[in-house]
Formats: structure tokens, C-alpha cells, sequence
């Protein structure tokens, strides 16, 4: 294993790991943050742990090779940060670097590239969920009011997979919205919203595809198998091609036909409570089936205040199918 310090536009320092030597150094940075370490756990993934100033944006990059670097995350510090990368296993070494970032309305969370840049996924909680990339910001079942977006890019784009209460509020909606935002909606949905932000929807039937601006749109079945409470027809889970890239955004749904049929995802986002969507163990089935490159667990609380068991869903999916699981906080 080999730690180099050097510096990059305000940088703190660059750390190299390879995986096999399993040893752990600490990376002293030069200015104003640092590495503290690099630690890597037993099922080979890498937590870092970065020091620095209270309330600066970093940004972590990676690299195979010290020459092309990928962006990983971007970190608001609260002093002590830590950060895990689930996909570490995959490789046999990696490079990590950070820097400062300036600016204002800057979206934290993980990265995935792009030629035009990173689509940045940002959790806010239980379902809903904000993307940025390219200058265009995506807001996916906002709900519960201004505040959690607060300090955030208004909405050039927002989707609505039905209309319960968790994924769906008019006033939100208002107080996030772009004034030439596009709102993506089921019927149901449409049928509820004001005047103002019914010229702004499209309504979108199971099956539909639609393309706002450079993102293409797939909206995907969502319903229950085993109850009644999301009835086939009503709802949508959505796919989004961004970059190139696919992302799915679930909604609630069970481990439908659908689902499973899915192909070429790279991030999936996947509900899993009971017993309005799947339970662990489904969800594990129907991710072992479309295999999508990264999926996070989300809306995982059940209706009686217990989470799903996130860990257990993460050691059951396993690493051999080469599906990367990544936890954050929605909660």
C-alpha cells in the first residue's frame, strides 16, 4: 500500500489503497483537513474518515490509475466525516482524493459519472429524493414542506409516483417548484393538482415514455401483488436515462413482473416496508433477478415504526452478482 500527500485546488491530501496488503495508514493533509484514515473493513469495503472545517463542501474523487479521477461524493463537513465506499470489493485498488468546494447550492451525496458530468443522488427522507445533474435539478415525491429542501436548487423537474401522503403533497409541490419546472405524473395525481401545476404536468400511464429536455422517461407499474393498497394502474415507478446512464426510482410497489423484468439499470432505488410494499425478502429476490448496478434501500420503514433489516438485505444480496448496496440515512 502506498499513502501520497499532494495538493489540488485547496486539496488535503490523496490516498491510495491496495486491498490485498490490508494495512492501514493515516494521510496527513496540508491544508486546513486531512485523511485520518483509511480503514478497511471484512467485507473488504472502505470507510475514510476525513477531518476538516465545520459547514465546507468536499468532494471525494477516485482514480484506479492517479490519472483519471471519477468523482465519488460530496460531503458537507460537520467536522469529523466519515464516509463508506461499498464499491471497494469490486476492485483490487483504489485511489482516493478530496478537495474543497466553493459555491452555493451545492448538492451533497454520491456521484455517478457522466461525459457531461456527475449526476449527484441526494436522500431526503423515507421516499423522497433529489438528483442533480448537468445544471437540472430533479425532485422525485416531494413531500412535507419547504424546510428539508432548504438550501437547495428549486425543482426543473419533479416526479410523482402516486398519491398517498408520502409521495405526494400540492403544497410542497409549490414551494420547490422552477418557474418552467415539468411535473411528472400518474392520473390520480394530475386529477389533485392545482391549476397552476396542472400546465406545468404531463400525465403518465404505466408503460409511457416521455423526454424532458435531455432525460428520457419510462414510467414503470407500480402496485401490490398480495393487497390491495396500490392497485394496479394508479401509480408509477419511473426509469430515467441521464448521461447514458439508468436510474429507477420505485415508488411502491411489490416485486411485480415488471420490476423483475428490468433491464440495464445502474442505480436502482428500491421501497421495501410492509405491508404496503415488499418485504426484505422479496426485495432481495427481485434484485438478484434485474441486477442493478447500485441499489439503495429505501422507504424501509414498516407500519408499525420497525425498519426493515438493512444489513441483513445487504448480506443476502451478496457481492457475487457484482451489485453494489449502498445504506444511507432516509430516516
Amino acid at each position: 500500500m502506498t499513502l501520497r500527500i499532494g495538493k489540488w485546488g485547496g486539496l488535503f491530501g490523496i490516498a491510495a489503497v491496495t486491498w490485498g496488503a490490508g494495512i492501514v495508514r493515516q494521510a496527513h493533509g496540508q491544508e486546513g483537513a486531512k485523511f485520518n484514515s483509511v480503514r478497511l473493513l471484512t467485507n473488504k469495503e472502505a470507510v475514510l474518515q476525513i477531518q476538516g472545517s465545520n459547514t465546507v463542501n468536499y468532494r471525494i474523487e477516485t482514480s484506479t490509475d492517479l490519472s483519471n479521477w471519477l468523482a465519488l461524493a460530496t460531503l458537507r463537513s460537520s467536522g469529523l466525516n466519515q464516509y463508506t465506499d461499498s464499491f471497494a470489493p469490486y476492485l483490487n485498488a483504489r485511489s482516493y482524493r478530496a478537495a474543497t468546494l466553493e459555491g452555493t447550492n451545492i448538492l451533497t451525496g454520491d456521484h455517478l459519472s457522466t461525459p457531461e458530468g456527475p449526476i449527484t443522488l441526494h436522500p431526503i427522507h423515507h421516499a423522497s429524493l433529489v438528483l442533480n445533474w448537468n445544471g437540472l435539478t430533479i425532485y422525485s415525491d416531494p413531500v412535507n414542506g419547504a424546510t428539508p429542501y432548504k438550501g437547495l436548487a428549486r425543482a426543473d423537474l419533479i416526479l410523482v409516483t402516486h398519491i398517498h401522503g408520502d409521495h405526494f403533497d400540492s403544497a410542497t409541490i409549490n414551494s420547490v417548484t422552477n418557474t418552467n419546472a415539468v411535473i411528472i405524473a400518474p392520473r390520480l395525481v394530475f386529477n389533485s393538482l392545482t391549476a397552476a401545476q396542472k400546465k406545468l404536468a404531463r400525465i403518465m400511464t404505466n408503460g409511457a415514455v416521455t423526454i424532458v429536455g435531455e432525460i428520457n422517461i419510462e414510467a414503470v407499474p407500480a402496485y401490490n401483488l398480495t393487497n390491495n393498497n396500490h392497485p394496479k394502474g394508479d401509480g408509477n415507478g419511473y426509469v430515467l436515462t441521464i448521461g447514458g446512464h439508468r436510474i429507477y426510482i420505485s415508488g411502491d410497489t411489490e416485486d411485480v413482473p415488471e420490476i423483475r423484468a428490468l433491464s440495464n439499470i445502474d442505480v436502482a432505488f428500491l421501497c421495501m416496508n410492509v405491508p404496503y410494499t415488499m418485504t426484505g425478502a422479496k426485495a432481495v429476490s427481485t434484485v438478484r433477478q434485474f441486477q442493478p448496478g447500485v441499489v439503495y434501500p429505501y422507504h424501509y420503514q414498516n407500519q408499525d415504526g420497525s425498519f426493515t433489516d438493512l444489513n441483513g438485505f445487504k448480506r443476502q444480496v451478496g457481492t457475487d452478482l457484482g451489485v453494489e448496496v449502498r445504506l444511507r440515512p432516509w430516516y
